[in-house]
């Protein structure tokens, strides 16, 4: 008997995390468990606070994805909205009948079932609709030239009775006789080579027709005028033109349908921007460090090189407010030279490499640049610096010290930002964040989770897994955005 004891305690001991997971579930995912059902028997099945069945029963499988009950959950909300939009097309309550056909589609509901009941709400609204009248009104709204201004217009209206039924013959010819109508002035504005007209004419007919016979004429036309464009970016880019290349991006993405750009839109002239702006900074000319910022942004709202430099700008602001005549520093003045690069190496020496603001190494070592810039010292203060960023970023990851490494990593991309080996140690770091993350899930700290999430975004927003931990950190917050 001792000897089951002894046994029964070690295993207790060197398997306690995973014992106690099997023998006592995580009680935050009951509780989700628990008020998703309460919500599916209120009848509460989705919400854009997080309080609906839907959202809860999500939340619950973030938090233990191989979980039953959970699915089950979803599942079951899945077969109640379907009854409840059986009941409302009974009741003419077309609109919310939709709404609950729609949340059944997500949450992958029968489709037989699914499709029976969108037959007869397709049925019933025939029954309850003038189709003669809606043909009329479009009719008459094509002869007095409104063919899509607003609900009123030819093309929304034939939209509408096709809708209803979408094989009558009357509303596909009216329609394809507005939309011709619609794209008259392309071709013109095609052959002077304005393609924002075209650009915005295409927009306009591929809402209710994307399949129409002379749109495919029109796009090559146009992607042949974009692709001109494009070309000039990449010349503009191979010239280190990133401003003017920036501006025939702008231009770029308000001819795209999708708002999309040329891919060195993105990446080049962005980079190009920001690495800059960030070398403008360290010469302390604030003014033309944000001015390409701002170029930047409008470009990529959201960047991690642009937020970086915006990083640099506020800290060599910092810097230079420390340091006497920031504004016209005297560049004969070695023995303040001198003073900074011991400043420099002191901090080195103390793992300050990019904070605190105005005596880190890396703002003693820019401050002495902008003293002497060719001074062969300064110059190979910088060259020694990289290396040692480098190193320090590398061993600081592999021991798992992970704002060290960024700290690291930051001073990296200060001294080269365009290093063909910074992206990938920027990845390697943001996977490091969503491991980080992903264990803080599993123990129910999602706060923390979610502070990984971020470190982990801000270093490379397109790392692969960070999209999926997202997702799963999302439903283990129900209620948040």
């Amino acid at each position: 008997m001792c000897g089951l004891l002894l046994l029964a305690f070690l295993l207790a001991v060197l398997f306690r995390g995973s014992i106690s997971t099997w023998l006592w579930p995580d009680s935050r995912s009951e509780e989700l468990r628990i008020q998703a059902n309460a919500a599916l028997q209120a009848g509460r099945f989705t919400a854009t606070d997080g309080s609906g069945a839907r959202e809860l029963f999500e939340a619950a499988l973030a938090l233990q994805p191989d979980q039953v009950q959970a699915r089950e959950g979803l599942a079951r909300v899945a077969q109640a909205s379907l009854a409840r939009a059986e009941r409302e097309i009974g009741e003419e309550h077309y609109p919310a009948a939709r709404v609950d056909l729609q949340l059944a589609q997500a949450l992958d509901a029968p489709h037989a079932r699914i499709d029976a009941v969108l037959a007869m709400l397709h049925e019933r609204e025939v029954g309850n609709g003038s189709i003669d009248e809606l043909l009329a009104r479009a009719a008459a709204a094509r002869a007095a030239g409104r063919l899509d201004q607003d609900d009123a217009s030819a093309l929304p209206l034939y939209q509408r009775v096709l809708a209803l039924q979408p094989r009558n013959q009357h509303a596909v010819e009216g329609r394809e006789d507005a939309l011709t109508d619609l794209l008259q002035p392309a071709q013109a504005a095609l052959e002077r080579g304005d393609a924002q007209t075209v650009s915005e004419l295409l927009q306009r007919a591929r809402r209710f027709d994307p399949g129409h016979v002379e749109l495919p004429a029109l796009r090559a036309g146009l992607a042949q005028l974009v692709e001109g464009r494009a070309q000039r970016v990449r010349v503009l880019v191979g010239k280190n033109s990133f401003e003017r290349a920036a501006a025939l991006c702008i231009e770029l993405r308000g001819l795209q349908g999708n708002g999309s750009m040329p891919a060195a839109c993105g990446t080049d002239v962005v980079g190009g921007l920001a690495a800059h702006a960030t070398r403008l900074a360290a010469d302390f000319d604030f003014a033309g460090s944000e001015q390409l910022l701002a170029t930047a942004k409008e470009l990529v709202a959201d960047d991690p090189r642009i937020r970086d430099a915006q990083r640099q700008l506020a800290q060599a602001r910092r810097g230079a407010s420390k340091l006497p005549d920031a504004h016209r520093p005297n560049r004969r003045d070695a023995a303040k030279v001198q003073a900074l690069l011991a400043d420099a190496a002191k901090a080195q020496s103390r793992g300050d490499w990019i904070t605190p603001p105005g005596d880190s190494a890396w703002d003693k070592l820019r401050a002495a640049r902008a003293l002497a810039p060719n001074d062969a010292r300064v110059q190979h203060a910088l060259a020694a610096l990289e290396p040692a960023a480098r190193k320090c970023q590398d061993d600081a990851l592999r021991d798992n010290r992970l704002r060290e490494s960024q700290a690291c990593l930051d001073v990296w991309r200060q001294l080269d930002p365009l290093d063909r080996d910074l992206p990938p140690a920027r990845q390697r770091l943001a996977q490091r964040w969503i491991a980080i993350g992903d264990q803080r899930l599993e123990r129910g700290e999602i706060n923390a989770a979610a502070l990984a999430a971020e470190q982990a975004r801000l270093l490379d927003p397109v790392t692969p897994g960070l999209a999926e931990f997202t997702q799963r950190l999302r439903r283990a917050q129900p209620g948040k955005p």
